[in-house]
């Protein structure tokens, strides 16, 4: 049974990497004059926010001075996407399909000291820290593929706005594709690109005409003196530090079409993803760490069984009177195992608000891995988790409700409120205060207010009556019966040891879970914030399944420990074990931020870390109920299977 989520998974990567969901149809494009019904000849190229390593503001395309479709079109947007910034619009980039063109006119922008100074600056800025094109054609980014170490070609969705030369003459960034590019304290700007269009003919199909399979271009820089003798060669395009002369960017564009009829449509997304950096290192990496993971939690399980095994055993092979006066462990404290605990009330709210989060991650990680949730259609995987969530409010009113009443609590009032609001409650009033920053900052990642009207709509108008639905059912049930009475006067708690008091265990608890999904985090912060495609979602159930196993082998195994040290507050420890792991991955998210990131400024700082932080919280809730429910599951097992006095 420990291969089946392996199996499942190897399956699930297997199937996503060839499905695709009906509304993604290929589209065939014919030539001009050509056109039928079901095939159309102009190619749109659509334009993207413009993003960053080293800033985590994005900005949309219009906030830059660059060539602007008079007619411009935005093509409606998803939730997913919305949250995430993205911001598209159509582009003056406009080809007909098989139609070559050479050094083709798309604008003309001029600038002087004191004619349009501040966009000219706002580019330079762009260009200072990186900012990145993100272009699409037929829903396929338009990909820069270079060569890097080890003969290997790097295909990036994004290409930059220029580079530039510092004042002591280090060349920054893309300035090193071009010997020309050496001039100090000058930023070189790619006005220029040659576009590759490659198509599948469908002469040998049951299709008119061809599908695009891939779209790749070369960011150059060109000097031009007049638009009407262009000349896609010669010197670079140069903008000074400090402008005090005029000065005339034109931007021009080749288009190439080529055929080949052994890429797939279905597969036109493949050379992007395997082109990713270290691709086999990835996946050497996390199945050998997953093995590590299984083996651990094979030894803890064999232990565990065994033990306990033996403990049940002697327990009731008892018949004297005597020999039970010489009990000792985990048998001793039966009569005050399930004694309340203390704020019982936080603690059934983080309960129904992890099992909202557990089931939303599993469903939405379960429909990824299968391909609906694909890199090609944009936005979904952040629109499925939303709606899941708003959705799944009556799980968590119940089991926050039913634990509650277990509690002995009578408040249900205050529990109902505190499931609906406190959690969503921070994590919006975090999310809030980041968008007011990307707001001030004229981020493109700053939230419409009316989505923001929406969310809060969504929130309280089906979330908050459906977490009081369930709420109404769990309280309507009877408290869960526990298999052995509690005495009225607690028991006195031994003196523990070093590794048997609570924080030591807490923070020991944390870290084998936290062990088996390091690499995959790696590969997920580098996909937020290094603008990387993630696309592993086979895998990462794959390691979603295998740290519910970790976190509850790993609570159960200190709980057994505490238990035998005649310790019996067990409900907010089993939280904390394997809530622990969120510390970890706040403690890594500090050094992935100052080891691999380039991000610079104060906002750009708080940005990560505010979101990083509603990160921590939600990992929080979802691994401390997944560690509660095991150990609740285990110290119900034995206390029912073990003869008490």
């Amino acid at each position: 049974m420990i291969y089946l989520p392996l199996v499942l998974c190897l399956l699930c990567s297997g199937w996503g990497a060839s499905f695709y969901l009906p509304g993604l149809a290929p589209v065939s494009f014919c030539e001009k004059g050509s056109e039928k019904e079901n095939c159309k000849s102009e190619i749109q190229l659509f334009v993207n926010r413009l993003d960053s390593v080293e800033s985590v503001l994005p900005y949309d395309y219009d906030s830059f001075d660059f060539c602007k479709d008079k007619n411009e079109k935005h093509p409606s947007e998803n939730l997913g996407q919305v949250l995430f910034g993205e911001r598209i619009a159509s582009s003056p980039y406009i080809f007909h399909f098989n139609k070559n063109e050479s050094c083709a006119l798309v604008c003309k922008t001029e600038y002087d000291a004191n004619l349009k100074a501040s966009d000219l600056d706002f580019i330079k800025k762009g260009i200072q820290f990186n900012y990145q094109h993100h272009w699409i054609i037929d829903n396929m980014p338009v990909t820069w593929c270079y060569d890097v170490e080890d003969g290997q070609k790097f295909c990036s969705p994004g290409f930059p706005i220029g580079c530039a030369i510092t004042s002591d003459g280090r060349v920054k960034d893309a300035c090193v594709i071009n010997t020309e590019f050496n001039k100090k304290d000058t930023f070189y700007l790619f006005n220029h690109v040659d576009i590759t269009i490659t198509y599948h003919s469908g002469k040998d199909e049951n299709w008119d005409g061809g599908r695009l399979v891939a779209a790749r271009l070369e960011p150059k820089s060109y000097k031009q003196s007049n638009v009407k003798e262009l000349k896609c060669e010669g010197h670079p395009m140069e903008i000074p530090k400090d402008l005090t002369s005029h000065l005339d960017v034109i931007y021009t564009y080749s288009v190439t079409f080529k055929e080949n009829n052994t890429i797939k449509w279905a597969s036109r997304w493949d050379y992007i993803l395997e082109s990713m950096p270290h691709t086999n290192i990835q996946w050497f990496s996390i199945m050998n760490s997953l093995v590590i993971v299984l083996f651990l939690s094979g030894m803890v399980a064999m232990i565990m069984l065994r033990t306990l095994h033996k403990d049940i055993a002697r327990y009731n092979q008892i018949d004297s009177s005597e020999d039970a006066q010489e009990e000792f462990g985990w048998k001793l404290v039966h009569g005050d195992i399930f004694r309340p605990p203390k704020k019982g009330m936080l603690l059934s709210v983080f309960l129904g608000q992890g099992t909202q989060i557990f089931i939303m991650t599993f469903i939405t990680l379960f429909l990824a891995c299968l391909g609906f949730l694909s890199p090609a259609n944009r936005g979904a995987l952040m629109t499925c988790a939303v709606v899941l969530w708003v959705l799944l409010g009556t799980p968590a009113g119940y089991v926050s409700a039913r634990m509650y009443k277990t509690f002995g609590g009578e408040r249900w009032k205050s529990n109902v409120l505190l499931t609906a609001l406190l959690c969503p409650g921070i994590i919006f009033a975090d999310f809030f205060i980041m968008n007011v920053i990307l707001w001030v900052k004229h981020s493109s990642a700053a939230i419409p207010f009316g989505t923001l009207v929406a969310v809060l709509a969504m929130w309280f108008g089906i979330s908050v009556p459906l977490t009081f639905l369930g709420a109404y059912f769990g309280f309507k049930d009877r408290p869960i019966e526990h298999p052995v009475r509690t005495n009225q006067i607690p028991r006195q708690i031994p003196t523990q040891s070093f590794f048997t008091k609570p924080f030591p265990g807490i923070v020991m608890g944390g870290i084998l879970p936290f062990g088996c999904i390091f690499i995959q985090l790696f590969f997920i912060l580098n996909s937020i914030w290094s603008h990387q495609m993630y696309y592993m979602f086979g895998f990462l159930f794959l390691v979603f399944i295998i740290l519910l196993i970790t976190c509850s082998e790993a609570t159960i195994l200190l709980c057994y420990f505490h238990l035998c040290a005649e310790d019996y507050h067990w409900w907010w420890r089993s939280f904390l074990t394997s809530g622990f792991t969120a510390v970890y991955l706040f403690i890594y998210a500090i050094h992935y931020f100052f080891s691999k990131l380039q991000i610079t400024g104060t906002a750009s700082t708080i940005l990560y870390f505010g979101y990083t932080m509603i990160m921590v919280l939600i990992f929080f809730l979802f691994t401390g109920t997944i560690g509660f429910f095991a150990c609740y599951w285990f110290v119900r097992k034995i206390y029912s299977v073990v003869k008490v006095d």
